[in-house]
């Protein structure tokens, strides 16, 4: 079983339409808005991948 939800970008950086699917994906999945995420950003400072622990203990 997974133990987080993640995302990338289909064209290498994601998309604001591809971030909001993750956070959509992410409220789907019972996960508390609290929870921290974790990204992985390009050299020019874009969003590449986003991460999500899908338990508290896994954060």
């Amino acid at each position: 079983m997974p133990t987080s939800l993640r995302a990338t970008g289909q064209a290498k950086d994601m998309t604001l339409d591809e971030l909001a699917q993750f956070v959509d994906d992410a409220r789907k999945a019972g996960i508390p808005g609290d929870r921290n995420i974790r990204a992985e950003l390009s050299y020019s400072g874009k969003i590449k991948e986003v991460e999500i622990a899908l338990n508290e203990e896994d954060d």
